[in-house]
């Protein structure tokens, strides 16, 4: 039986800086596991039209996204879950009260709300997003305004009781560090992707590894007997099996040789 293995991409695949860059020796480490016959799937809180072209032509037998709201194996879609408009603008609506910035993402794009406050987080993002091409124009107020899931950054004053306590009814609040907090519908996650996929698959859990480096990989981590986490991640270095080394320092090649996957 083959062995499944799941990437979290920013900080594990590609480094999280404006360089994105994809050591060569982890080209060879997908490679290389492929040819050996086991699968390799992405398992990110990113959207579909988010996994960039260097990403795939990485070689990935299916994409877990959107933190478990997407799943697509072998050019099929799976699952697919997304919000009803009225519920998301009622939500954009309560994040205002809050005074948090938010970016909302869908399966075909990001919304952005003009209301809120620009944080300097949010600017860098927004250079990044129109130095890669992606399309930045798209507002809360458009008529096709929904999401599958959305970031918000934290503003001096803002209202963080009342935004746990009404979008923790309706989503899993993740606590990234630094203001930042990705929040994904309740019942779903990386971890009810892995499941979804291996039931799928017919695969056993004990043949499944998971890579990651980020609070928001821990269901994906503890979902899986082998898990992995960056060098430099120590946020989640208590809750992993392995330690591996930093994404620029072969970190994926060395962590799949370590298990006998390449």
């Amino acid at each position: 039986m083959p062995s499944v293995i799941f990437f979290d991409i920013d900080g594990t695949l590609i480094t999280e800086d404006a360089r994105m860059l994809i050591p060569e020796s982890t080209r060879r480490a997908i490679a290389r596991t492929r040819e050996l016959g086991n699968l390799t799937f992405i398992n990110s809180g990113r959207t579909e039209f988010n996994i960039l072209p260097k990403i795939r032509e990485l070689g990935f037998d299916g994409y877990l996204l959107g933190c478990g709201t997407y799943i697509e194996y072998a050019g099929q879609v799976l699952l697919y879950e997304t919000q009803p408009q009225e519920f998301c603008r009622r939500i954009a609506q309560v994040l205002l009260s809050c005074g948090v910035t938010p970016v909302y993402e869908r399966r075909d794009g990001y919304f952005f709300e003009d209301r809120a406050p620009m944080s300097d987080d949010l600017k860098w993002f927004l250079d990044n997003f129109v130095s890669a091409g992606i399309d930045v124009s798209r507002r809360v107020p458009d008529p096709d305004f929904s999401f599958d899931k959305f970031v918000v950054w934290e503003n001096p004053g803002c209202d963080m009781e009342l935004f746990r306590s009404e979008i923790g009814r309706y989503f899993d609040i993740i606590d990234r560090g630094g203001g930042f907090y990705e929040n994904v519908p309740k019942g779903f996650s990386k971890a009810t992707a892995i499941t979804a996929i291996l039931d799928r698959l017919g695969i056993e859990l004990e043949n499944a590894y998971a890579i990651g480096d980020s609070p928001n990989d821990l269901p994906m981590l503890e979902a899986v007997p082998h898990s992995i986490a960056m060098g430099g991640a120590e946020r989640i270095h208590p809750y992993v099996s392995y330690i591996t080394d930093p994404i620029e320092e072969d970190g994926i090649w060395n962590a799949l040789e370590h298990f006998g996957l390449v």
